[in-house]
C-alpha cells in the first residue's frame, strides 16, 4: 500500500508500528452546530481509507474525537487562539449549556454519518472527558521548559520546538511581514506564533462557561481555572487511545499550517517521540467552485439533501467520485447525476440474482492496485462497471461487486433480496422509467410502470432507487 504523507510530499510505502494493526487518528467536528456535507466528505473520506486498511486484513483502531470545548472563532482568521470559544457561541445562540450544545449536535452529526454507511469509530472521545490528561500534558510541557504562562494563559514556546513549519513548510518571518495573521490578544506571549495549551478564566475569558480548576497559576483566577487549548486536546486523547507514536493522522487541509503543526510540536515536545507516520490530509469540497459558507447560503446539510429527495448514500456515491487529495465541486446538478449513477448501478446488480458465486481473482487484483494507490476510490469505482460489461457469470459478477463494496461502502448488498430473471424488454422499460422519474415526468413514470405490470413484474420506487419483483 502506497500513501501521500504530507510531511514529505512523497508517496510512501505503508508499514505499520503493529503488525496487521493500523493506529488512526482523524480531527472530527467541533459540535457547535451542524456540520455541513463538506465535513461530511471528510469522514467518508476516512472511513474510505479505514475500509481499504480492512480490506488488506489489518485490523484497525480508528479514533475520530468531538471538540466540545476550547476551539476559538479567530481559527477562521488563521490565528485559533484569538475570538469566542465556538461551544459557548452555540450556547448562546439557542439558549442552551454547552453540554446541551453538544449533546445535540453529536446526535444529528452521528445520524448523518450513519446515513452515509460509515463505520463507527473504534473510540470517539469528547474533549471534555480527557481535561485530566490534558493538563498532565500541558505540565509535562511546562517541566521541560517548552511551555509558559502569563496572567492569561499557559502558551508553548514554538522556538523550542524541533523544526517547528516543517508539515507546513511556512516562513513565519514572512508571514509576520505579511500580517497575514490576527493580532495577538495577550502581550506577554513571547513569540506571535506562541500558542495557547491552557487559557485562565481571565481577560476576554473571564465570564468563560465552560471552567475546570488547574495546577496552573495566575494572579487573576483562583484554583487555575480555565479550560484547554484547541491543540492539545488532539494531543492529550491520541497519546491516551493511540499511545505516544501512531500510524496515520488525518484532517483537512486547513489543519496543516496551524493545528496539526501544532500537535506535532506539542506531544513531540512532551513524549519524545514522533506523533504520527504518516499524515494525510483531503481537499475542501466546494459549492459552486467557491468555498461552502454559511453566510453565502452554500453550506448545505445533510437535511438539505433529504429535503430535496436524495437518497444519503447518491451522497457517499458522489464523494466517491474524487480523489480524497482533490477539490471537489458540489452542485444539485452533480448530485442529481450522481443519484442516476448510483440508481443504474443499483438496478444492474438487483438482476444478478441472490446467490453471489466466487469473486473473480484478476478484478480483484485490479480493484486492490487502485484502493492501494493513494485510495484512488474513482478509479476503483469505475471497474465496478467493467465487472457488469464483462464475460463473467452473474453469480461471480455479483459476488465480485459485493467484495468491492466492502470498501465502497454503498450498501449493494441490499440488492440481494430475491432471484429473477428480468426479460429485455422490461429492462428497457425500466430503464425508460429511471429516465422519465429523473425529468420529474410522474405520468408517464406511472403509464410505464403499468406497461411494466403486464408484463407480470411489479415495481416499487425506493431510497435505492427501483426494485422490481414478478406479480
Amino acid at each position: 500500500m502506497k500513501l501521500y504523507n504530507t510531511l514529505t510530499r512523497e508517496k510512501e510505502e505503508f508499514t505499520p508500528i503493529k503488525k496487521g494493526e493500523v493506529l488512526f487518528y482523524q480531527c472530527g467536528p467541533t459540535v457547535y452546530w451542524t456540520q455541513h456535507i463538506g465535513n461530511l466528505r471528510a469522514m467518508v473520506l476516512a472511513d474510505i481509507i479505514r475500509r481499504t486498511f480492512i480490506y488488506n486484513d489489518y485490523r484497525v483502531n480508528f479514533v475520530r474525537n468531538y471538540t466540545d470545548v476550547g476551539h476559538l472563532t479567530g481559527d477562521n482568521l488563521g490565528d485559533a487562539d484569538s475570538g469566542e470559544d465556538r461551544m459557548e457561541k452555540g450556547a448562546k445562540r439557542e439558549g442552551l449549556t454547552p453540554d446541551q450544545i453538544a449533546d445535540k449536535y453529536i446526535k444529528i452529526f452521528e445520524d448523518d454519518v450513519k446515513a452515509l454507511n460509515t463505520l463507527e469509530p473504534t473510540h470517539k472521545p469528547r474533549a471534555t472527558e480527557y481535561i485530566k490528561e490534558m493538563q498532565d500534558m500541558v505540565e509535562d510541557l511546562i517541566k521541560k521548559d517548552f511551555a509558559y504562562s502569563t496572567p492569561l494563559a499557559v502558551y508553548f514556546d514554538i522556538t523550542k520546538a524541533k523544526d517547528y513549519t516543517r508539515l507546513s513548510g511556512q516562513n513565519l518571518a514572512a508571514n509576520r511581514d505579511g500580517a497575514g495573521r490576527a493580532n495577538t490578544e495577550d502581550p506577554q506571549k513571547k513569540n506571535p506564533e506562541d500558542f495557547a495549551i491552557w487559557f485562565f478564566r481571565a481577560g476576554k475569558h473571564v465570564e468563560a462557561l465552560q471552567f475546570w480548576p488547574s495546577p496552573f497559576t495566575s494572579p487573576l483566577v483562583k484554583n487555575g481555572n480555565g479550560f484547554p487549548g484547541w491543540h492539545i486536546e488532539c494531543s492529550a486523547m491520541a497519546k491516551k487511545l493511540l499511545g505516544d507514536t501512531i500510524d496515520i493522522h488525518m484532517g483537512g487541509v486547513e489543519h496543516i499550517s496551524i493545528h496539526h503543526t501544532n500537535e506535532i510540536a506539542q506531544s513531540e515536545s512532551a513524549n519524545n517521540k514522533t506523533l504520527a507516520n504518516y499524515w494525510l490530509h483531503n481537499e475542501w469540497l466546494l459549492a459552486n467552485n467557491s468555498k461552502m459558507a454559511k453566510s453565502e447560503g452554500t453550506s448545505y446539510s445533510l437535511a438539505e439533501i433529504k429535503e430535496k429527495n436524495f437518497n444519503p448514500l447518491a451522497l457517499r456515491y458522489f464523494f466517491l467520485q474524487a480523489h480524497y487529495r482533490s477539490k471537489q465541486n458540489f452542485t444539485w446538478d452533480a448530485l442529481q447525476a450522481a443519484a442516476t449513477g448510483y440508481e443504474r448501478l443499483v438496478a444492474s446488480i438487483s438482476v444478478l440474482g441472490q446467490a453471489p458465486g466466487k469473486v473473480d481473482t484478476e478484478f480483484k487484483n485490479k480493484f486492490l492496485e487502485k484502493i492501494n494507490d493513494d485510495f484512488n476510490i474513482a478509479a476503483a469505482l469505475a471497474i465496478t462497471q467493467e465487472v457488469l460489461k464483462s464475460d463473467l457469470i452473474n453469480a461471480d459478477k455479483l459476488a465480485t461487486i459485493l467484495d468491492f463494496d466492502k470498501v465502497l461502502g454503498l450498501n449493494l448488498v441490499s440488492t440481494e433480496k430475491e432471484i429473477i430473471e428480468i426479460p429485455h424488454d422490461v429492462k428497457k422499460l425500466l430503464d425508460e422509467r429511471l429516465l422519465a422519474r429523473q425529468n420529474k415526468d410522474w405520468k408517464k413514470s406511472d403509464e410505464l410502470r403499468d406497461e411494466i405490470l403486464k408484463l407480470g413484474f411489479v415495481v416499487k420506487d425506493t431510497d435505492k432507487g427501483q426494485e422490481i419483483k414478478k406479480n
